[in-house]
């Protein structure tokens, strides 16, 4: 629910109790209304019920019980019922002379009719011994039960909005870290692609040249295509199938690499620059220069979830540092976008390392 349907939906409970609260001591009262006093005597408790309200709900409440001074709040919440009560207490009795005075004053002007005079023989009227209860014990036992519904339902809703606030800071904040993140992802690649450009110059500058148009087309993708964070599969595997190009110019024959990507659904939207790390990865630490090498790249959709996987030889000329900057950000990166619904393995042995990735296609 937005803030704007908590605000109209805690101001419809509002005007809900209220309406009821107005009209129900006309609608549910036993005796008949006979005059606009009637109509107008349930207001001697409803009208300093509303100030009680109104206090509790913009003074009382924000000021003190929302900032965690709950002793102060409780005593002043009480001393505001006292007050109004007491004043009721004092002014009902005033209100009663001046009832009893009029209605005197209307039986001495219109005599009753002759059959309705009561006889000296006739029984005098019955008497009730139902009492009304008195204004000042109606607006306390209201005054209790409706500040306590009313403080209950602003915080209430105080708290529903509070958690909408924070989820969307941390919304926010995970947004940033990933920005972050691919901000780290993107000179680390650069670099790499750099190197072998530079690489080439010497010995096959035509092939260079074509290079540095390809990697031109890259950074267009990533300045431009993921912007947002998201991508088409077929997008992204085009995107790696360029960079896969670009790294084969520095690989001999001595390299065997292998690329299958089975993805069927191509048009779904997924995280970008997720797999490029660890394709670096296999390129930087499965390729030898003296002994025979390979690097398998594969991918596949499989219910709901998108696998991609690599294995590669382990070159012992290259300098056994760690796994790299790369995939550590991977790691992060998937903790921030999928939880714990994801699955990201490495496993290795003495000539060989494997990585296998698992995210899910449809993320709520």
């Amino acid at each position: 629910m937005t803030k704007k349907r908590l605000v109209s939906a805690e101001f419809f409970l509002l005007a809900l109790v209220w309406i009821v609260l107005i009209a129900s001591p006309v609608f549910f009262r036993d005796e008949e209304i006979s005059s606009w006093l009637d109509f107008l005597g349930p207001l001697e408790t409803i009208v300093p019920l509303f100030f009680i309200f109104l206090i509790n709900r913009f003074i009382l409440v924000p000021n003190l019980l929302l900032k965690k001074k709950n002793f102060l709040y409780t005593f002043s919440v009480a001393g505001v019922i006292a007050a109004f009560t007491l004043g009721i207490f004092l002014i009902t009795p005033l209100l009663e002379k001046n009832k009893v005075t009029q209605e005197t004053s209307q039986q001495w002007q219109v005599p009753p009719p002759p059959h309705e005079r009561i006889r000296g023989d006739a029984p005098p009227p019955p008497r009730t011994n139902k009492r009304p209860i008195p204004p000042f014990a109606n607006l306390l036992i209201f005054s209790v039960l409706f500040v306590g519904f009313d403080t209950g339902l602003k915080v209430s809703f105080q708290l529903a909005k509070t958690e909408q606030e924070k989820a969307k800071l941390e919304k926010e904040n995970v947004a940033n870290q990933l920005d972050a993140l691919r901000n780290q992802v993107s000179p680390h690649f650069f670099m790499n692609t750099l190197n072998n450009i530079h690489a080439l110059i010497d010995f096959d500058s035509e092939q260079a040249k074509s290079s540095v148009i390809q990697l031109s087309k890259l950074m267009r993708y990533l300045l431009s295509e993921t912007q947002n964070g998201k991508a088409s599969i077929q997008d992204e595997f085009e995107f790696l199938s360029s960079y896969i190009d670009l790294m084969k110019l520095r690989c001999s024959d001595k390299v065997k690499i292998t690329v299958d990507f089975d993805v069927l659904e191509t048009n779904i939207q997924i995280p970008s620059l997720l797999f490029i790390s660890v394709v670096e990865n296999a390129f930087k630490y499965g390729i030898s220069y003296s002994t025979p090498s390979f690097i398998s790249i594969f991918a596949k959709t499989k219910d709901d979830f998108l696998i991609f996987e690599t294995k590669n030889s382990k070159a012992k000329n290259v300098e056994k540092n760690g796994t790299g900057v790369g995939l550590a950000n991977l790691r992060k990166q998937l903790d921030l976008l999928f939880g714990k619904n994801y699955t990201f393995n490495i496993s290795e042995n003495e000539s060989e390392f494997f990585v296998q990735l698992q995210i899910p296609l449809k993320n709520d």
